[in-house]
């Protein structure tokens, strides 16, 4: 597996290489990337779906899966207002945005995405799946967390009777996490596709002509990890977050290469139980947190408005910032986690509330899939950060495990992306699944 890793980073920089010097052919590779990121993509729904009614399913009481979730819920409100706010402060001390010109042809772009976002009794409804069957076929990380909650509670009171259903669910995790580590040998193929295309389509003079922006955000959003949710985590866990995110390294590359954050999903849900956190946290803390803890595409709405509004010349005051970042918290909690998204939201958010501004979208389309890489990357370590804390928090998280696995001297199974020794966990109330039996 470490070869695979090494061919990725290969990849990538053939792929940047290939963009620069025959870009008409490296637009032609995109659909190499697209493929690799719907192979996971197609992964997402089971995996959740077993982890998380493993998880409620072998804990007893029903209130503690409730206690985590009101938690995290509150964690994610809290952090994400703190990422929208720290956008504003940046946005206003940057002033990004000054001399450019609309490009027309941008600015209908930004109108179609505007009219394709959805609205928050929409997303809300959008949670409820047609059928059972229908939450794994339609993608959505939403309504296979219901389907799962409630299939979880209902072996939870089916008692003994729901032993053999547990151990089968059981068999089948390990049968997708099996399928998702075979799939992970095509990701130098769709890493070297992914950047390629995005390259060849953009060159440099994107990137030269909104290289403030850009690199404020990219600067932000170091910032937000390493100081924000590095004292967060540190002091709410007594975790070293430059050891956390070193153990989550692989991850990161994924999502750099793909530009997408549900690209490591599975892995990050694996990943957490090998450190020492319980099922049922990670069940239900990683499927909601990439729905509503999105620290990156806070932070991208709150500068990209503010570059927006300079852009055309109608610079937002302190009264209009402060309702703007009031909206976007709700806004902000409909975006999903993958690649394009946030041009949708923040399209759809200015519509909304702002609609002279949405031409100004256009401004941005043009590096919106550099800007991607950082938001994928903040929400990815954001995800981790919060499920490290509730786990912390809810004395759901077994220390002796987590300082191996950080230290080295117990490494992930990148074979099974599984924990032979959590299996233990179903048959104990309320313990940690990754403590010892």
């Amino acid at each position: 597996m470490h070869y695979l890793y090494l061919a990725v980073i290969a990849a990538v920089v053939l792929g940047v290489t290939v963009g620069f010097a025959f870009p008409d052919v490296a637009k032609e590779l995109k659909p190499l990337g697209t493929g690799f990121v719907a192979l996971i993509k197609m992964m997402i729904s089971p995996i959740i779906f077993c982890t998380i009614v493993l998880g409620i399913g072998s804990v007893a009481k029903a209130a503690s899966v409730g206690k985590v979730g009101l938690l995290a819920v509150g964690y994610f409100l809290l952090m994400s207002t703190f990422a929208l706010g720290i956008g504003l402060v940046v946005g206003n001390v940057l002033h990004p945005g000054e001399g450019m010109e609309l490009d027309p042809e941008a600015a209908a772009q930004a109108q179609e995405s505007a009219e394709s976002g959805e609205g928050t009794v929409d997303f809300l409804l959008g949670i409820i799946p047609e059928s059972m069957v229908s939450a794994f076929t339609d993608g959505s990380v939403l309504q296979t967390l219901l389907v799962a909650l409630l299939a979880g509670f209902a072996l939870q009171k089916m008692g003994r009777t729901g032993a053999p259903i547990l151990r089968g669910i059981e068999h089948i995790q390990r049968l997708v996490f099996r399928i998702l580590a075979m799939i992970m040998w095509a990701a130098p193929v769709g890493a070297f596709g992914a950047i390629a295309a995005v390259v060849g389509e953009t060159g440099w003079d994107a990137l030269r002509s909104l290289a403030v922006i850009m690199i404020g955000f990219y600067v932000t959003c170091l910032l937000f990890v390493f100081l924000v949710l590095g004292a967060v985590l540190w002091l709410g866990a007594r975790v070293n977050v430059f050891k956390l995110l070193g153990y989550l390294g692989r991850e990161f590359l994924l999502i750099v290469s793909t530009s997408s954050s549900e690209s490591a999903l599975p892995r990050l849900i694996a990943k957490m139980e090998h450190l020492g956190v319980s099922k049922p946290v990670v069940g239900i803390t990683v499927p909601t947190g990439y729905s509503f803890n999105l620290d990156g595409t806070a932070i991208y709405l709150t500068m990209a408005t503010l570059f927006i509004a300079t852009a055309q010349g109608s610079p937002l005051g302190i009264g209009e910032q402060i309702s703007l970042l009031i909206f976007m918290i709700i806004a902000s909690k409909g975006a999903a986690g993958v690649s394009g998204a946030g041009i949708a939201t923040l399209a759809g958010g200015l519509q909304s509330h702002r609609p002279e501004l949405v031409d100004g979208v256009g401004f941005i389309l043009g590096i919106d899939r550099f800007m991607s890489e950082a938001r994928a990357l903040t929400n990815f370590a954001g995800n981790a950060v919060a499920t490290v804390l509730i786990g912390s928090w809810t004395k759901e998280l077994d220390r002796a495990q987590l300082s191996r696995v950080l230290s080295g001297q117990e490494p992930f199974n990148e074979d099974t992306l599984l924990d032979d020794h959590a299996e233990s966990s179903t048959e104990t109330e309320g313990k940690p699944a990754n403590a010892p039996a």
